[in-house]
Protein backbone atom coordinates (compact mmCIF):
# COMPACT_ATOMS: atom_id res chain seq x y z
CA UNK A 1 0.00 0.00 0.00
CA UNK A 2 1.32 3.57 -0.96
CA UNK A 3 0.29 5.21 1.71
CA UNK A 4 3.09 2.79 3.85
CA UNK A 5 5.64 4.73 2.01
CA UNK A 6 4.85 7.96 3.53
CA UNK A 7 6.86 9.00 6.33
CA UNK A 8 5.28 12.14 8.03
CA UNK A 9 7.68 14.41 9.27
CA UNK A 10 7.23 15.40 13.02
CA UNK A 11 8.35 18.58 12.79
CA UNK A 12 7.31 20.29 16.11
CA UNK A 13 8.79 22.34 18.84
CA UNK A 14 7.85 20.86 22.24
CA UNK A 15 6.17 17.40 23.19
CA UNK A 16 2.89 18.78 23.65
CA UNK A 17 2.38 19.41 19.94
CA UNK A 18 3.95 16.66 19.01
CA UNK A 19 1.12 14.43 20.98
CA UNK A 20 -1.30 16.44 19.28
CA UNK A 21 0.16 16.02 16.12
CA UNK A 22 -0.11 12.23 16.30
CA UNK A 23 -3.59 11.73 17.64
CA UNK A 24 -4.74 14.21 15.29
CA UNK A 25 -3.65 11.60 12.97
CA UNK A 26 -4.32 8.24 13.98
CA UNK A 27 -3.76 6.97 10.45
CA UNK A 28 -0.24 7.98 10.07
CA UNK A 29 2.16 4.89 10.83
CA UNK A 30 5.80 6.24 10.34
CA UNK A 31 6.98 9.31 11.89
CA UNK A 32 10.19 11.21 11.60
CA UNK A 33 11.75 12.64 14.31
CA UNK A 34 14.12 14.92 13.56
CA UNK A 35 16.89 17.11 15.58
CA UNK A 36 14.26 19.89 17.12
CA UNK A 37 11.78 17.43 18.65
CA UNK A 38 14.42 15.21 19.99
CA UNK A 39 16.43 17.88 20.97
CA UNK A 40 13.09 19.05 22.55
CA UNK A 41 11.88 16.10 24.52
CA UNK A 42 14.87 13.68 24.47
CA UNK A 43 14.06 9.82 23.66
CA UNK A 44 10.50 10.58 25.41
CA UNK A 45 8.63 11.08 22.27
CA UNK A 46 10.43 7.43 21.04
CA UNK A 47 8.68 5.87 23.20
CA UNK A 48 5.11 7.21 23.28
CA UNK A 49 5.76 6.35 19.18
CA UNK A 50 6.79 2.96 20.18
CA UNK A 51 3.71 2.90 22.74
CA UNK A 52 1.48 3.28 20.08
CA UNK A 53 3.37 1.02 17.59
CA UNK A 54 4.42 3.78 15.07
CA UNK A 55 7.33 2.91 12.96
CA UNK A 56 10.02 5.87 13.41
CA UNK A 57 12.37 7.38 11.45
CA UNK A 58 14.71 9.23 13.59
CA UNK A 59 16.49 12.25 11.46
CA UNK A 60 19.58 13.44 13.50
CA UNK A 61 22.04 13.86 10.89
CA UNK A 62 25.15 12.93 12.82
CA UNK A 63 28.31 14.64 11.52
CA UNK A 64 31.62 13.74 13.16
CA UNK A 65 34.60 12.04 13.70
CA UNK A 66 33.99 8.45 13.07
CA UNK A 67 34.57 7.95 17.32
CA UNK A 68 31.73 10.01 17.87
CA UNK A 69 29.91 8.80 14.97
CA UNK A 70 29.95 5.00 16.35
CA UNK A 71 29.23 6.00 19.71
CA UNK A 72 26.04 8.32 18.47
CA UNK A 73 25.18 5.59 16.27
CA UNK A 74 25.48 2.27 19.10
CA UNK A 75 23.11 4.63 21.52
CA UNK A 76 20.78 5.73 18.88
CA UNK A 77 20.64 1.79 18.16
CA UNK A 78 19.24 1.15 21.60
CA UNK A 79 16.27 3.27 20.79
CA UNK A 80 14.21 0.56 18.02
CA UNK A 81 13.58 2.96 15.76
CA UNK A 82 13.54 2.15 12.08
CA UNK A 83 15.76 4.11 10.17
CA UNK A 84 18.75 6.54 11.36
CA UNK A 85 20.61 9.31 9.21
CA UNK A 86 24.43 10.71 9.12
CA UNK A 87 26.09 12.62 6.61
CA UNK A 88 27.58 11.01 3.87
CA UNK A 89 30.29 14.08 3.79
CA UNK A 90 31.31 12.19 7.25
CA UNK A 91 33.59 10.35 5.49
CA UNK A 92 34.53 6.08 4.63
CA UNK A 93 36.08 6.32 8.03
CA UNK A 94 32.55 7.10 10.29
CA UNK A 95 30.54 5.39 7.70
CA UNK A 96 32.27 2.03 8.14
CA UNK A 97 32.20 3.35 12.33
CA UNK A 98 29.05 3.95 12.55
CA UNK A 99 27.50 0.57 10.16
CA UNK A 100 28.92 -1.49 12.72
CA UNK A 101 27.92 0.36 15.92
CA UNK A 102 24.50 0.07 15.00
CA UNK A 103 24.75 -3.90 15.23
CA UNK A 104 27.01 -3.05 18.45
CA UNK A 105 24.10 -0.68 20.06
CA UNK A 106 21.14 -2.84 19.18
CA UNK A 107 22.64 -6.12 20.20
CA UNK A 108 23.54 -4.79 23.25
CA UNK A 109 19.29 -3.26 24.08
CA UNK A 110 18.23 -6.58 22.77
CA UNK A 111 16.54 -4.58 19.61
CA UNK A 112 16.46 -4.67 15.88
CA UNK A 113 19.24 -2.18 14.42
CA UNK A 114 18.22 0.78 12.38
CA UNK A 115 18.20 0.45 8.70
CA UNK A 116 21.42 3.24 8.37
CA UNK A 117 20.95 5.80 5.69
CA UNK A 118 23.42 8.36 4.83
CA UNK A 119 22.27 12.14 3.49
CA UNK A 120 23.87 12.51 0.33
CA UNK A 121 22.87 16.54 -0.18
CA UNK A 122 20.52 18.38 2.13
CA UNK A 123 17.25 19.37 -0.38
CA UNK A 124 17.75 22.86 0.41
CA UNK A 125 20.87 22.84 -1.45
CA UNK A 126 20.61 23.92 -5.06
CA UNK A 127 22.94 23.44 -7.69
CA UNK A 128 24.40 26.84 -7.87
CA UNK A 129 24.89 26.57 -4.01
CA UNK A 130 26.74 23.49 -4.17
CA UNK A 131 28.84 25.02 -6.88
CA UNK A 132 29.56 28.51 -5.27
CA UNK A 133 28.92 28.28 -1.75
CA UNK A 134 30.62 24.58 -1.00
CA UNK A 135 32.57 24.85 -3.79
CA UNK A 136 32.03 21.41 -4.56
CA UNK A 137 33.59 21.06 -8.96
CA UNK A 138 31.14 18.45 -9.49
CA UNK A 139 27.36 18.62 -10.94
CA UNK A 140 24.77 18.12 -8.77
CA UNK A 141 23.79 14.84 -9.78
CA UNK A 142 27.57 13.62 -10.22
CA UNK A 143 27.80 14.69 -6.49
CA UNK A 144 24.88 13.01 -5.18
CA UNK A 145 25.68 9.70 -7.24
CA UNK A 146 29.11 9.67 -5.46
CA UNK A 147 27.58 9.87 -2.00
CA UNK A 148 25.62 7.39 -2.66
CA UNK A 149 28.09 4.76 -3.70
CA UNK A 150 30.14 6.13 -0.70
CA UNK A 151 27.74 5.17 1.45
CA UNK A 152 26.70 1.75 0.12
CA UNK A 153 29.96 0.58 -0.32
CA UNK A 154 30.57 1.43 3.06
CA UNK A 155 27.41 -1.08 4.37
CA UNK A 156 24.65 1.48 4.66
CA UNK A 157 21.36 0.69 4.04
CA UNK A 158 20.48 3.66 1.68
CA UNK A 159 20.69 7.47 1.37
CA UNK A 160 18.17 10.13 1.93
CA UNK A 161 18.21 12.04 -1.43
CA UNK A 162 15.75 15.03 -3.49
CA UNK A 163 13.52 12.92 -5.71
CA UNK A 164 15.14 14.80 -9.06
CA UNK A 165 18.13 12.36 -8.13
CA UNK A 166 15.91 9.23 -7.20
CA UNK A 167 15.91 8.00 -10.59
CA UNK A 168 19.40 8.11 -11.46
CA UNK A 169 20.14 6.68 -8.24
CA UNK A 170 17.91 3.50 -8.50
CA UNK A 171 19.47 2.24 -11.83
CA UNK A 172 22.93 2.81 -10.21
CA UNK A 173 22.63 1.83 -7.29
CA UNK A 174 21.60 -2.29 -4.95
CA UNK A 175 17.85 -3.04 -5.82
CA UNK A 176 17.53 -3.32 -1.86
CA UNK A 177 19.61 0.02 -1.54
CA UNK A 178 16.53 2.59 -0.10
CA UNK A 179 16.02 5.62 -1.50
CA UNK A 180 14.54 8.12 1.11
CA UNK A 181 13.28 11.02 -0.43
CA UNK A 182 12.19 14.68 1.42
CA UNK A 183 11.26 17.93 -0.01
CA UNK A 184 8.33 15.87 -1.73
CA UNK A 185 5.75 18.88 -2.93
CA UNK A 186 2.15 18.01 -3.92
CA UNK A 187 1.05 20.75 -6.78
CA UNK A 188 -1.12 22.09 -4.51
CA UNK A 189 1.84 22.78 -1.72
CA UNK A 190 4.11 25.73 -1.38
CA UNK A 191 8.21 24.27 -1.73
CA UNK A 192 8.54 26.70 0.93
CA UNK A 193 13.09 26.21 1.20
CA UNK A 194 13.07 23.05 -0.89
CA UNK A 195 14.88 23.59 -4.11
CA UNK A 196 14.68 20.34 -5.47
CA UNK A 197 11.33 18.66 -5.10
CA UNK A 198 9.20 16.20 -7.00
CA UNK A 199 4.99 15.46 -6.37
CA UNK A 200 4.53 12.41 -4.19
CA UNK A 201 3.42 10.50 -7.72
CA UNK A 202 6.12 11.57 -9.86
CA UNK A 203 8.97 10.28 -6.73
CA UNK A 204 7.14 7.26 -6.53
CA UNK A 205 7.22 6.09 -9.93
CA UNK A 206 10.91 7.55 -9.81
CA UNK A 207 11.80 4.88 -7.97
CA UNK A 208 11.19 5.88 -4.22
CA UNK A 209 10.85 3.59 -1.24
CA UNK A 210 9.58 6.41 1.06
CA UNK A 211 8.42 9.62 0.64
CA UNK A 212 9.20 12.48 3.94
CA UNK A 213 6.12 14.86 3.58
CA UNK A 214 5.93 17.34 6.19
CA UNK A 215 4.22 20.54 6.29
CA UNK A 216 2.08 19.97 3.34
CA UNK A 217 0.65 17.68 6.12
CA UNK A 218 1.05 19.14 9.51
CA UNK A 219 0.87 22.74 8.75
CA UNK A 220 -2.47 22.56 6.37
CA UNK A 221 -5.45 23.57 7.91
CA UNK A 222 -6.88 19.87 8.07
CA UNK A 223 -4.00 18.04 8.21
CA UNK A 224 -6.24 15.09 7.67
CA UNK A 225 -7.67 16.27 4.64
CA UNK A 226 -4.19 17.12 3.23
CA UNK A 227 -2.88 13.13 4.37
CA UNK A 228 -6.37 11.87 2.42
CA UNK A 229 -5.03 13.99 -0.31
CA UNK A 230 -2.02 12.73 -0.90
CA UNK A 231 -2.84 8.92 -0.39
CA UNK A 232 -5.48 9.65 -2.98
CA UNK A 233 -2.80 11.25 -5.42
CA UNK A 234 -0.69 7.79 -4.68
CA UNK A 235 -3.54 5.41 -5.20
CA UNK A 236 -2.72 6.61 -9.04
CA UNK A 237 0.80 5.27 -9.19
Amino acid sequence: MNADKIIVALDVPDLESAIALVDKLPQVTFWKVGLELFTSTGPKILEILKSQEKRIFLDLKFHDIPNTIAGACRAAAGYGVDLLTIHATCGKDALKAAAEAVQIGAEKAGTKPPKLIAITLLTSISARQLAFDLKIPLELPEFTLEMALLAQNCGLNGVVCSPQEVQQLRTSCEKDFLLVCPGVRPTWAEKGDQKRSLTPSQAITAGADYLVIGRPITAAAVPELAWNQIVEELKTV
